[in-house]
């Protein structure tokens, strides 16, 4: 007997939301979703016959919805062998932070003139991350700050800029799964997104965003160093 999969029982419930005019564009964002929030790991296979059937949809459907994510290096195709999750490989880490850097960096310096609300979501994030530590739900820690990273583009209100960064971050979600131990690689940047968030509640901008830069030029060397000692 197969065993269903969790998040295709996730998935399967969502199906109501879907607008038929995008079906493809509608499956693809919720199999995002489950990247961006730690459900689907690099190497899981999707079915595209299970998810068809889960979704109510052609498997054509299904397929040109792989595609979607495939472009965006979230799913790789191998002939005879299916759809999976991708793995990132180690020499993208250097573009994924690069880009990162272009996008956040300049959120901070446009925080000052964020929408309503903005700077709020910053400060959600960071309490859901706390929230999360203490009840040592590192997965959701690692939710919490691929949230808050978001909510840092945000500030600038541009929707283009939030369309890039949520590709950035599912891709960013696959990499945090190649660290050894969920707690030690989230648990100290807790600490520094509260950090960031009170420097921009204070409106030290100037500071916000040396902090920003440092705490993404320490992630990437500390990934690096981890994909490196797997190699």
């Amino acid at each position: 007997m197969t065993v269903q999969e969790p998040w295709l029982d996730e998935i399967a419930a969502e199906r109501h939301g879907l607008d038929r005019s995008s079906t493809a564009a509608r499956i693809a964002d919720l199999l995002r979703a489950k990247i961006t929030d730690g459900r689907l790991v690099p190497g899981a296979r999707l079915p595209d016959k299970e998810l068809a059937k889960a979704m109510d949809v052609s498997r054509n459907t299904m397929r040109e919805a792989f595609q979607m994510l495939v472009k965006d290096r979230l799913l790789v195709h191998e002939f005879n062998r299916g759809t999976f999750v991708r793995r990132v490989p180690a020499d993208a880490l250097a573009d994924l932070y690069r880009v990162r850097r272009l996008l956040e960096c300049e959120a901070v310096r446009s925080a000052p003139d964020a929408p309503e609300g903005a700077l709020g979501q910053v400060e959600a994030a960071v309490l859901d991350g706390e929230r999360a530590a203490g009840a040592a739900k590192w997965k959701d820690v690692g939710t919490a700050d691929i949230m808050f990273h978001k909510a840092i583009v945000a500030l600038m209100d541009s929707p283009r800029a939030q369309e890039m960064i949520e590709h950035l971050l599912a891709e960013m979600r696959l990499v945090f799964h190649e660290m050894g131990s969920p707690r030690e690689f989230h648990e100290p940047y807790l600490a520094r997104n509260r950090r960031i968030y009170d420097l921009l509640a204070r409106r030290d901008f100037g500071a916000a965003e040396r902090e920003l830069r440092s705490y993404l030029d320490d992630a990437e060397e500390q990934l690096t160093k981890a994909y490196r000692e797997q190699e």
